[in-house]
């Protein structure tokens, strides 16, 4: 969500089951369903979080910083004093302790199978269990890709069919998924729970080393590819199908993916990172197989592994369970799966690539200049310099390179992400999308001066310091979020150990820390050496242009359809028949359940392993000498030194027709400056002096206890986030302070350069992310929180971001008074207006209480004729709504995004814990079966809102449309019909315990507890929830289903997606749910120019 396009040089393929996608206005997090999105997501997408935690083990500075941070549970005596186990079948290689993170563990070797393990002692209950193999593919069939998917697919131990899926069913689990990086795979679980731990690790050893796919060509038709003929006849056009196959159409239909890839292959173009380990759609037909069967017999063996442990289970047992896996396999030698080092290039190349826009879109053209940095090992304070200079680069949108290319007005929006190291060889990459033919030169050699400039004058003094702050805060705090802090553990240490280099390095920065200060103290110009020797020296340089192509899209479909009616006239009756002949033996077994002895073999929790108790967070109203003006929420959590600061400002008495200004708003008053720093100043103070603050819109609902909501009780909050060590809250608070109270306003030349920004962005996410506009367009019609969830980031405001961009250019007093206003209207003091919510240590807290009222003190009066929040509701019921439509958006797309949903329960009905479960095993069972194995979409899942009572499917990079639909038609049909045994209702039921479980960090619970504060939830409706759950009987999912059925009528539909598809699913629909059609994004240009016009 940063500036910066996250493009990096290569794309990691993630099978990721969850990602928490705020569909629609939820409860609060311990009541909302969260959403399943049993899909994999593209690395440069959501995999941005890793890279970044990566990056910040090698990047921090600062000498004084490192004295204010207090460390606890994860150091000290008790760390170190945990024993180091040893056992008879491995050789214990080293033991270590990692002094920056207070972890104590060995390494070991397998004696028999060779496999290599790191076993990390920790008092973190979170423990994670991972095994990485090299996989270095060596061609574009996709094979690591596929074998990704497929390993997962049952095994010799657990001969059940989906047996990632029935793990997700009834596990406590808070991370299960898999990876496919362009040169390695990864099998990564965690869970709080030792039992459920143990049960993750058997499946996930047995599926790598065991896997069905390897006997089963169908596991290899289904995941990978296969042909089917339409109407399943003989005469019927043939096609391909298969969830990788249909995952990469949608991968090779993103403009940004379609760059990433270009990028990587041509800065590769002699090692194994010049092909697509994730699989290019014309090549994925290619793999037969016995390749696929080979290329899992030579890389998936222990000898190829990397094994990881981590958290507070006996380290014994570790050992216990691999010697169970390993004993049956003897050493080989891993060396064909070392990845080379590829040459340098000693000449810059050139490389363009069409790329597919709307007919009728202004064709616009993306530029990067991309480097290999190394051609051998980066020392450790090499590697660590570089992740600061990229920080001084393009860090901030006030960074020397970033700064100069946003106000160049060259492009739209700076891209490229800058530098990635999780290869062998660290790339970097930067350029401009959104830009004209004629300055496309421009973008390249502003690069170039840029780049020269700072090497000859360095960067100034503050916008170092402020750069070394930040990585050095990011990297003691190590705040993971939601992410398991053992899996970024391991993800630092495999960056290394895979290429054979010291795993221990991946995580340990003290020593090339000291190294680089010191030559920072020395008065040595390391940044601008760095940028000689990494850059303006380096030859081994690639531009790579994307093109605009309208014709492309439809060209490919022609040239597809060609070539598929080429196949299948060379192909034999006799080899038609068993096209057909195979996809039904296919369907059969995709539709056949699982048999009660398969399903047996499971290892399965009970309800004696969950707590029926709901978890409580610490919350307190402090009265302070300022109560009367705000209200001061405290959460006493241990925090390693730091003060975390949330200041929420209720935002309700803002016009309705500002509400599309938000975004607008909220970045103004972060990069416009202040009254008394200029953007610059003011981005180097707060990375000099804090940990960082960022500012948020907090939409949600009152609670009404296990009642849907009224959708007119709405919170409306702006919320700023910040953190500081103790002794610089003051100075925290005072930049707050400034940032809400005296932004800069009247910065119109940076106010434009933000709206061309949030316009390139926007319409790129529509191609990549049609399903999130589908669910956002659906909720529109029904909610105030729906419409302005639609204005603020969804089709509508993509429509928008034009017409703002020209008014901005054009009329910027009166963009300028709309937001005084607002400003006004929000930054006031009140009980009920704003809250200061506080997580730390008590010490910390009540130091700072005296900062906490100078800050409330500076807050304006609440006007005596302020307008209530029912005015801004009353607004919106006033307007025109958008129209309760089934609608279709075109674009080209190679796959579609089907969106379903509507209201199932009224206002004021009462809600049964037992919706969610059953939600929730509509998205593992029916969905998944349906719309993800037999439809062969890259996902299907379902929503359920408890506050709203809105229900919702959508579907991702599915090939399918009317079929999808169709699937949605029966669901209710489906869940009322469903056999389902005690078992299946169990498991169902710890599933969706787990999800209310998830581990938090302190500054997560703190957030947390304010949102049940503002809400007005009650821990005695956190546990009739908790408790309505585990109440859950066969008979509620018949209910729920009937309240299901209503969808076919009341349900409206959505779709992003092909032509073709959308054509072929209003032939078929009845004329009372034909969709109305129309482009997602041509005719933007010619909106402009009419207003230009006007």
């Amino acid at each position: 969500t940063g500036d910066v396009d996250l493009i990096v040089s290569s794309t990691v393929y993630i099978a990721a089951p969850i990602n928490k996608l705020k569909l629609v206005p939820t409860l609060t997090k311990s009541k909302s369903q969260p959403s399943m999105i049993l899909c994999k997501v593209t690395g440069i997408i959501v995999f941005a979080i890793i890279i970044t935690m990566l990056s910040s083990f090698k990047n921090a500075a600062r000498i004084p910083l490192a004295k204010r941070f207090t460390y606890r549970s994860m150091s000290g005596s008790m760390m170190r004093s945990q024993q180091i186990v040893e056992h008879p079948s491995f050789d214990k290689i080293e033991s270590f302790h990692v002094q920056e993170f207070g972890l104590n563990g060995a390494m070991y070797r397998h004696k028999k199978s060779g496999a290599q393990v790191i076993s990390v002692n920790t008092a973190d209950d979170n423990k994670v269990f991972g095994i990485t193999f090299r996989t270095p593919p060596k061609d574009s069939t996709g094979v690591p890709h596929v074998l990704e998917h497929s390993v997962l697919c049952g095994s010799r131990k657990f001969p059940v069919k989906e047996p990632f899926v029935d793990l997700l069913r009834g596990s406590l689990q808070n991370f299960l998924n898999a990876f496919t990086y362009p040169d390695r795979t990864c099998y990564p679980v965690a869970s709080t729970n030792t039992k459920d731990f143990y049960n993750l690790v058997h499946v996930y050893l047995d599926a790598v080393l065991h896997p069905r796919a390897v006997r089963d060509p169908q596991v290899l038709q289904q995941e990978g590819w296969h042909y089917e003929l339409e109407n399943d006849h003989v005469d019927g056009a043939l096609s391909i199908k298969g969830v990788v196959y249909n995952e990469m159409k949608g991968v090779y239909s993103s403009p940004d993916s379609l760059l990433g890839r270009a990028t990587q292959q041509a800065l590769f173009p002699d090692n194994a990172y010049s092909v697509d380990s994730g699989g290019d759609p014309l090549k994925i037909p290619d793999l037969s197989f016995q390749q696929f069967k080979d290329f899992h017999a030579q890389y998936y063996h222990p000898s190829n592994s990397r094994v990881f442990f981590y958290g507070d289970d006996d380290p014994l047992q570790r050992l216990v369970v691999l010697e169970e896996y390993l004993k049956h396999f003897d050493a080989i030698s891993d060396a064909s799966s070392r990845v080379q080092y590829q040459p340098k290039l000693d000449s810059l190349k050139r490389v363009e690539v069409d790329f597919p826009i709307s007919p009728g879109t202004e064709p616009k053209h993306m530029i990067t200049l991309n480097w290999v940095l190394n051609h051998a090992a980066l020392s450790p304070r090499d590697a660590l310099a570089l992740g600061v200079l990229d920080q001084l680069l393009l860090g901030t949108s006030t960074a020397a390179l970033k700064k100069a290319l946003t106000e160049s007005g060259f492009g739209e929006s700076v891209n490229g992400g800058g530098l990635s190291e999780e290869l062998l060889q660290a790339t970097y990459s930067v350029g401009m999308k959104g830009v004209q033919e004629a300055d496309v030169g421009k973008v390249e050699a502003l690069v170039q001066t840029t780049l020269a400039d700072l090497a000859n004058k360095g960067f100034e003094a503050d916008a170092v310091e402020a750069a070394m702050n930040t990585y050095e805060f990011k990297l003691r705090e190590f705040n993971t979020g939601g992410f398991p802090k053992g899996l970024a553990i391991m993800l630092g240490m495999v960056n290394h150990w895979i290429y054979d280099k010291p795993a221990l390095d991946g995580v340990r920065f003290e020593a090339p820390l000291k190294e680089l200060k010191d030559d920072l103290a020395a008065g040595k110009p390391v940044f601008q050496d760095l940028l000689r020797r990494y850059f303006l020296d380096n030859t081994h340089r690639v531009a790579v242009q994307m093109k605009p192509d309208a014709d492309l899209e439809a060209r490919r479909l022609r040239e597809e359809e060609a070539l598929l009616a080429k196949l299948k006239k060379e192909m034999t009756s006799n080899q038609l028949e068993q096209v057909l002949n195979d996809v039904h033996s296919l369907r059969e077994a995709q539709e056949a359940p699982d048999s009660p002895e398969a399903r047996a073999t499971l290892p399965r929790l009970g309800l004696d392993d969950i707590d029926p108790v709901s978890k409580e967070l610490p919350s307190e109203v402090l009265a302070t000498a300022t109560s009367a003006d705000v209200t001061v929420l405290a959460h006493h959590l241990e925090t390693s030194g730091i003060l975390y600061v949330d200041v929420a400002f209720d935002y309700s008495a803002i016009d309705e027709a500002d509400l599309e200004l938000l975004p607008l708003f909220t970045r103004m008053l972060m990069e416009a400056g202040t009254a008394q720093m200029d953007s610059t100043t003011l981005s180097r103070k707060i990375g000099a002096h804090t940990g960082g603050i960022s500012l948020s819109l907090h939409n949600d609902l009152k609670s009404a206890g296990s009642k849907v909501v009224n959708s007119d009780d709405a919170l409306l909050y702006l919320v700023a986030h910040g953190k500081a060590v103790g002794e610089k809250v003051p100075v925290l608070f005072t930049l707050i302070s400034d940032i809400m109270l005296t932004a800069d306003f009247s910065n119109q030349k940076r106010a434009v350069e933000m709206l061309k920004e949030s316009k390139a962005r926007k319409e790129s996410a529509v191609l990549s992310s049609g399903h999130t506009f589908a669910a956002t367009r659906l909720g529109s019609r029904s909610s105030f929180l729906g419409h302005l969830n639609e204005v603020t980031g969804g089709l509508t405001s993509v429509r928008a971001a034009g017409p703002l961009l020209d008014r901005a250019s054009n009329d910027w007093p009166s963009v300028q008074a709309r937001l005084e206003k607002m400003r006004k209207a929000i930054m006031r003091k009140g009980k009920d207006s704003v809250v200061v919510n506080l997580t730390g240590n008590r010490e910390l807290i009540n130091g700072a209480l005296p900062t906490v009222d100078s800050f409330v003190s500076s807050l304006p009066a609440i006007a005596t004729q302020t307008p209530t929040k029912h005015n801004i509701i009353a607004e919106w019921k006033a307007r025109e709504k958008l129209p309760r439509l089934n609608e279709a958006f075109v674009m080209p797309s190679q796959v579609n995004y089907v969106g379903m949903g509507g209201p199932i329960l009224p206002p004021g009905a009462e809600v049964k814990g037992s919706y969610s479960v059953a939600s929730r095993y509509l998205s593992t069972g029916y969905l998944w079966d349906q719309v993800r194995v037999v439809g062969g979409a890259y996902g299907g899942f379902a929503r359920f809102s408890p506050a709203t009572g809105r229900f919702l499917y959508l579907s991702y990079r599915d090939p399918n449309c009317i079929n999808t639909i169709d699937t949605y038609y029966g669901t209710a049909t489906a869940l009322s019909e469903a056999d389902l045994s005690s078992e299946d209702l169990l498991q169902a039921v710890i599933g969706t315990i787990g999800d209310l479980d998830g581990p938090m960090t302190a500054d997560q619970k703190g957030f947390a507890a304010l949102e049940q504060f503002l809400s007005g939830e009650t821990a005695e409706d956190r546990q009739k929830w908790r408790t309505s759950i585990l109440q859950t009987q066969a008979g509620d999912f018949k209910e729920f289903a009937a309240r299901l059925g209503e969808l076919r009528s009341s349900g409206r539909i959505v779709v992003f997606g092909a032509q073709q598809a959308i054509d072929t699913a209003n032939a078929k629909l009845p004329d009372d749910r034909n969709l109305k059609v129309e482009s997602a994004l041509a005719g933007l240009k010619e909106m402009e120019d009419e207003l230009e016009e006007e």
